[in-house]
């Protein structure tokens, strides 16, 4: 049976590298973690007292766990998990280095998937399509999806929050990393999207006020029966 309560953030965050150490040196001079070495060559990323990643060896890939019973995989290499969410709308504000957003680049029918399997609501807004849970008599946006075709690999795209999108670019490119996407203007705010030089591709999202960027200010007072 399927969870009666929508998924309203992440449990956990993780990325699959070949070089799982170099890719958390090169994040922890980006974003400014505390990166801590554990078992079998997995390092997790942290800001302050809050994990932001765990980074492991595997082929190249983001695994996102949302908050949701009973435990099971999901599309697009995503899962869910029971337990606290620890990033998302509710979650707290998210400080500079840690998870901001999530996008999935997909092709509509991975609407219907979440839909069902997350209970999100489906809201158009802008070039985006919005994932959105409800809690009381508001609803927050969780995720985002973007068509194929994007020069984004297909799948789940974190971002990460840094004071200045450009600067935080032309660090990346410093660092032996490239530019996927320049710095540019969307509905989360000014974004670009960077590769680590290990492999790997991650957003960056600049100061943004809460999950989603200036995404977080909607919200959608009402039932589902009231959503467009």
């Amino acid at each position: 049976m399927l969870q009666a309560n929508p998924a309203r953030g992440l449990r956990r965050i993780e990325l699959t590298t070949d070089a799982p150490e170099a890719t958390a040196d090169f994040y922890a001079q980006l974003l400014g973690w505390s990166v801590l070495a554990e078992p079998d060559d997995v390092f997790g990323g942290w800001v302050g007292d809050r994990l932001a990643v765990h980074i492991s060896p595997g082929h190249d890939g983001w695994r996102l766990v949302f908050g949701g019973t009973p435990a099971r995989p999901l599309h697009h290499g995503a899962a869910a998990d029971r337990g606290r969410v620890l990033h998302g709308p509710w979650a707290p504000e998210p400080r500079s280095g840690e998870p901001c957003w999530v996008e999935l680049s997909a092709d509509a029918d991975a609407d219907d998937h979440y839909a069902t399997e997350l209970n999100w609501q489906i809201r158009d807004a802008d070039s985006a399509t919005l994932y959105e849970a409800e809690l009381d008599t508001s609803r927050r946006p969780v995720a985002g999806r973007r068509e194929i075709g994007n020069d984004l690999p297909p799948g789940w795209l974190v971002y990460f929050s840094v004071p200045d999108v450009t600067a935080a670019a032309a660090t990346a490119v410093e660092l032996g990393g490239s530019i996927v996407i320049e710095p540019h203007n969307t509905p989360t705010g000014l974004a670009a999207a960077i590769a680590a030089p290990a492999g790997g591709v991650v957003g960056i999202l600049q100061a943004p006020s809460g999950w989603g960027g200036a995404l977080a200010t909607t919200t959608t007072a009402g039932s589902a029966e009231s959503m467009p």
